[in-house]
């Protein structure tokens, strides 16, 4: 099922979001994505005219690892509170009890107790990484191992894995300007970072035919049945405009006496 839902208070989505809901995925993995918007975090202090939301912006991102449908998205920070907002639009979206698989960032644990409770086998990977280079500084340190955590319920070891989430991020530093690395083409209005980040999920879900699948991730979710094109996102985009249009009403200029 399919419906049109608006950011909440705490999430800073875009202002038109199509809904995915009543899935039956039965592995999901989550992680998220470092950007930022304006400045990075140590310049916003001196930065001329910052506005709200300067700084570091993290993307949390969660895939079906059978279907590869990006599930949800929440653009904001990375403490307890958007964690929690994350997993519970996560759980909201599912019909059935899954795996869930995460990094080992410590928010994530009462996150997926409060939106599942027990009904959940959750598990943990958690990457070991070696010492950063000096002379590469912007390179990534190393990873030199992995060690699976299980946290609920009976998690099968074979899935658990953050493979396919982690490539759906390096998708998104490959599809999107504004998340390359040493780049002028970051967003200066944490409002334009959100609506890039939704138009990508609704092309990638939607528009976009996996490699391996031969049909797009909603296809292979069973959401529709067929290949959307751009178009399609631009009609559910005036559809709303007019919607909210319809909403205000129209102006009637007052008698002047």
């Amino acid at each position: 099922m399919l419906c049109c839902q608006t950011g909440s208070s705490r999430s800073l989505s875009s202002s038109l979001i199509l809904k995915l809901t009543f899935l039956n995925s039965r592995r999901v993995q989550c992680d998220e994505i470092w950007s930022f918007c304006y400045s990075k975090q140590k310049n916003v202090a001196s930065a001329k005219a910052a506005p709200v939301g300067a700084g570091d912006v993290w993307t949390w991102t969660s895939i079906d690892a059978d279907s590869k449908l990006a599930v949800s998205w929440l653009v904001g920070g990375r403490d307890a509170g958007y964690a929690t907002e994350f997993m519970n639009d996560v759980a909201e979206r599912l019909t059935n009890r899954v795996q869930v698989t995460t990094d080992g960032h410590k928010a994530y644990l009462e996150a997926v107790e409060g939106a599942f409770g027990a009904d959940v086998d959750y598990a943990m990977l958690v990457k070991m990484y070696g010492a950063s280079d000096p002379e590469h500084r912007y390179s990534p340190a190393v990873c030199i191992g992995a060690k699976q955590q299980t946290v609920t319920g009976d998690p099968d070891p074979k899935h658990i894995s953050t493979s396919y989430v982690e490539r759906q991020n390096l998708t998104m530093r490959m599809s999107m300007r504004r998340f390359t690395r040493l780049t002028n083409a970051f967003s200066k209005k944490i409002e334009n970072h959100a609506h890039a980040v939704a138009l990508h999920f609704m092309h990638y879900n939607f528009c976009r035919i996996h490699q391996t699948l031969r049909v797009t991730p909603a296809m292979e979710a069973g959401v529709t049945d067929r290949v959307w094109d751009m178009a399609d996102i631009v009609e559910l985009i005036e559809a709303r405009e007019a919607a909210k249009d319809r909403k205000r009403g129209t102006y009637k200029k007052r008698n002047s006496k």
